[in-house]
């Protein structure tokens, strides 16, 4: 691909244009002298970009980062081969003609770098139930310029507004094409489906998978005897629990043992074991 222009050093001439290219495409910068004096004029190729400027040509070599894939033609020319993001810039061609009336001249173009955007990134929820909020989310960081972004429901393509279009007057959501978000304020029963997204430019455009989500109603019946249920369970045992420390079940077997203890001896009655006669054999009485 070519993009040509003239430079005369007799007028001052400075035309501004740009040039749209793919990514890993060739392209020739062109600037063409007419009504020259000069046999031999010196020709400078610069780069602007973010706001600095860097040679491209200069002293009768290629220099920078498009070294080893640049080469100059006609003498005034530029070709550069796989072009990529970074050489997105604007280039500069100088002219110093010294035999002519107008010694410098310039003229710029513009180069953009277009690049198709892969496989976006997408998140739907799988299960949402009636009335909620859902969220789908589409990204995707390769693409340049940046995409814009489209959802579809079972093939079918979603307006950016659901109120927009009568064929969805029963759900109620809101597409973000620069985003890339589907934001349902209350999903319906007709919202369930398969949802993919597809992110687009100039360059070209790419999808991802395709996700079911599926939206399901509450059983506020169901939830509220479940609870019931629960409660009815926790009620039984802490009866249970109450019931078994009335009854004595949790009495530990140290305080059974205190329980049966042998009665203190009275006072002037002693005691003595012998093996004859079995534990114990009185051996005075009582003083009174």
């Amino acid at each position: 691909m070519a993009l040509s222009r003239r430079l005369r050093l007799r007028l001052c001439a400075r035309l501004p244009d740009f040039f749209l290219l793919l990514l890993f495409r060739g392209v020739e910068l062109s600037c063409i002298i007419t009504d020259s004096q000069t046999n031999d004029p010196r020709i400078e190729w610069k780069k602007i970009q973010d706001g600095q400027t860097t040679y491209v040509y200069f002293d009768n070599k290629i220099q920078g980062d498009l070294a080893g894939r640049t080469d100059v033609f006609g003498k005034t020319s530029l070709r550069i081969w796989n072009v990529t993001r970074s050489d997105s810039a604007i280039y500069r061609c100088e002219v110093v003609a010294l035999n002519d009336r107008k010694e410098v001249d310039e003229l710029t173009i513009e180069l953009i770098v277009q690049v198709k955007p892969v496989a976006p990134v997408c998140r739907v929820p799988k299960a949402v139930p009636v009335g909620k909020a859902a969220t789908l989310q589409c990204q995707e960081s390769e693409g340049y310029p940046r995409p814009y972004y489209s959802w579809y429901r079972n093939d079918v393509p979603l307006p950016t507004d659901s109120r927009a279009n009568p064929r969805f007057q029963n759900s109620s959501f809101h597409v973000n094409s620069e985003t890339g978000t589907l934001v349902f304020s209350a999903v319906h029963k007709e919202d369930s489906g398969q949802y993919y997204c597809i992110a687009s430019n100039d360059a070209g455009a790419a999808r991802c998978e395709g996700q079911d989500m599926e939206v399901y109603d509450l059983n506020i019946a169901g939830i509220i005897g479940g609870v019931l249920v629960v409660l009815i369970v926790l009620a039984v045992i802490t009866m249970g629990i109450c019931c078994a420390y009335r009854r004595g079940c949790f009495i530990s077997s140290k305080q059974d043992g205190e329980s049966y203890k042998s009665p203190g001896k009275h006072e002037g009655v002693n005691y003595i074991r012998t093996s004859e006669e079995g534990d114990f054999r009185h051996k005075s009485s009582f003083v009174i």
